[in-house]
């Protein structure tokens, strides 16, 4: 693929193919998708392993898409903070052996096709945010990731999973898989509901969008700027990432 000062050659609309990759705690999915982020193909789905070293991950990822084709551009979502098409920190695969692994440019080099690297949490953004105000995206999964745009753009990542939010619980203590295992879905319901009105307080956000495959068990009544969201939209989302104009993420 021809590269233009060090940059991947843009691409037309009518011809963007993405390989939209989503990594989970749990679930590794993708599926191939347009430049709306429309899937063209079935979603595929398979267990993430553990524990889960890169070299794992990989001879995963590469199964999990075996079967995809037709793509000429590849997107993930990976659950950490990444930089630069490195992952800086995977709370849930340790820290010390993800540090500073080149995902995007080892898929890339094995797909053979570009790779960009992202937050998942921003990922699924991506697909869902409006582009008015302030708007805050949290997945409830293994964990609990955020993202934040203003305006439609990106902002700075905030790894709000890991900070604390009830006495020493943090966020994914406190709402993760395990804490609604353990609670039962009535009590974490209110939970979520206490972590709703938190966010608020702390960012003043215009909308809120809550996704993840754990969004599907909220019962609890939501304020009129609180929407759910598809779980999908952690592989739609990498469109975003590909289309005319982007930027790519830092």
């Amino acid at each position: 693929m021809k590269r233009t000062a060090g940059r991947v050659a843009e691409i037309s609309a009518r011809r963007l193919r993405v390989l939209g990759i989503d990594i989970g705690g749990s679930y590794l999915k993708a599926a191939v998708i347009d430049a709306r982020g429309h899937m063209l193909t079935e979603r595929l789905k398979i267990k993430t392993p553990h524990p889960c070293p890169p070299r794992v991950m990989l001879r995963a990822l590469l199964r999990l898409v075996r079967p995809l084709s037709g793509y000429n551009r590849i997107a993930i979502g990976f659950p950490g903070v990444v930089r630069a098409g490195r992952v800086v920190t995977a709370p849930h695969w340790g820290n010390r052996a993800w540090a500073g692994f080149p995902l995007a440019q080892r898929l890339s080099q094995r797909l053979h096709a570009p790779a960009r690297l992202i937050n998942d949490a921003e990922m699924q953004g991506l697909a869902v945010v409006r582009g008015r105000g302030l708007e805050l995206v949290l997945t409830l999964g293994t964990g609990a990731g955020t993202a934040l745009f203003r305006d439609g753009q990106l902002m700075p990542h905030l790894e709000l999973a890991h900070h604390p939010l009830h006495k020493n619980d943090t966020y994914n203590d406190y709402i993760g898989d395990d804490a609604l295992k353990k609670a039962g879905k009535k009590h974490w319901n209110r939970r979520v509901a206490r972590t709703i009105d938190t966010l608020q307080s702390l960012l003043n956000y215009d909308h809120l969008y809550i996704g993840g495959g754990n969004a599907s068990r909220i019962t609890l009544r939501r304020p009129r700027n609180v929407s759910l969201v598809s779980n999908d939209a952690g592989i739609e989302g990498g469109a975003a990432l590909w289309r005319r104009g982007a930027v790519e993420p830092l």
